[in-house]
């Protein structure tokens, strides 16, 4: 298994996570011992960040060949501060994550962090990145793909990611500045739920429109863009936008048709196996990557919802395996003209 979907906490961002005083950061309990405080409650600090053994251990028990490191979400509040907070603390993260891919070559793999606040800064440092060993490409928040019109800010990146071959996984997540997460625990009841199923899935779901449904990625053949959770609830809501679009605009092409022909890709994280079969349904197997956040619990969920699917074998073998390591051979030929030409 190649999994796409693999989110890390940095070690490296201990001391500025201690400098903080809201959100994210690194306190002393009562009993003085420092603890990691995220809107998910409190991590001792043993806990609070991955260590490489650890994951590459799971990693051989489960059958992951490679992971294909992201930032965590509690972690990326370094890419929403002022651009001289965010430049050195983006490049500490993305450097740290190269060294992790060297070290274990083949096995790991990453995405890296820019710094959002300036999307022409944050283009120089995927650029910047994308020469670093390991490195194929970054994580952006899917509230950057909203609409279209939202999407115009982000054109500096996708010219990067043209150029230089690179892979963009599309996250939930805001932009800087964004309200985040929408719910609070302490103002409606199910906040969990809402948030990270009824909300996440629909802010994809709108990328998914914005990246497949406008010519607005027609300029970047080169660049690769992935979605997390079958690109929202695209499979199962695809049959009433075809019908709103027969009663609405019946000469336009049918949603479904244009999704069918789209170039983006989603991953299976999450969902069960009668959810991953509408998505081969509606986009092909070939157009679906692996993904478990990362974790024991979401490496044997999506194994078994893998295995359950009626899909057949070859098409299981595409999303396990073959898919990824295909989209990833694009960047990795790139690295090499470019090391050539250097």
């Amino acid at each position: 298994m190649i999994d796409m979907h693999a989110h890390w906490k940095p070690a490296e961002l201990a001391d500025a996570l201690r400098a903080r005083t809201k959100g994210a950061r690194i306190e002393r309990n009562a009993d003085g011992v420092e603890v990691l405080k995220t809107r998910y409650g409190d991590s001792m600090m043993g806990e609070a960040f991955d260590h490489v053994d650890f994951h590459l251990e799971r990693m051989d028990r489960q059958g992951v060949s490679t992971s294909v490191l992201s930032l965590l979400g509690s972690f990326c509040w370094i890419e929403g501060q002022p651009v001289e907070v965010s430049v050195p603390l983006c490049r500490l993260v993305n450097d740290a994550l190269s060294r992790i891919c060297q070290q274990h070559e083949g096995r790991f793999l990453a995405h890296a962090a820019l710094p959002l606040t300036d999307i022409p800064v944050a283009a120089e440092e995927l650029d910047r990145a994308l020469g670093l060993p390991g490195i194929v490409g970054a994580q952006l928040p899917a509230n950057g793909f909203l609409t279209a019109k939202a999407a115009e800010k982000m054109r500096p990146l996708l010219e990067v990611a043209n150029r230089r071959h690179g892979v963009f996984f599309i996250h939930h997540g805001p932009l800087p500045g964004d309200p985040f997460p929408k719910h609070s625990h302490s103002d409606t009841d199910n906040a969990r739920r809402r948030n990270g199923t009824l909300d996440m899935q629909a802010c994809l779901s709108s990328a998914m429109v914005t990246l497949c449904l406008t010519d607005f990625l027609a300029p970047y053949p080169n660049a690769k863009i992935y979605l997390h959770n079958l690109g929202g609830n695209i499979p199962y809501e695809v049959e009433r936008m075809d019908h709103r679009c027969l009663l609405d605009t019946p000469k336009e092409e049918l949603p479904s048709a244009r999704f069918r022909k789209s170039q983006v890709r989603v991953d299976c994280n999450s969902f069960g196996p009668r959810a991953i079969e509408a998505a081969v349904r509606l986009y092909g197997a070939e157009r679906i990557v692996c993904g478990t956040d990362g974790t024991e619990f979401g490496v044997d969920w999506t194994l078994k919802a893998l295995a359950e699917a009626e899909i057949g074998e070859v098409a299981r073998q595409q999303i396990l395996e073959d898919n990824a390591a295909a989209m990833l051979a694009h960047r990795a030929s790139s690295r090499q003209r470019e090391k050539t030409a250097a």
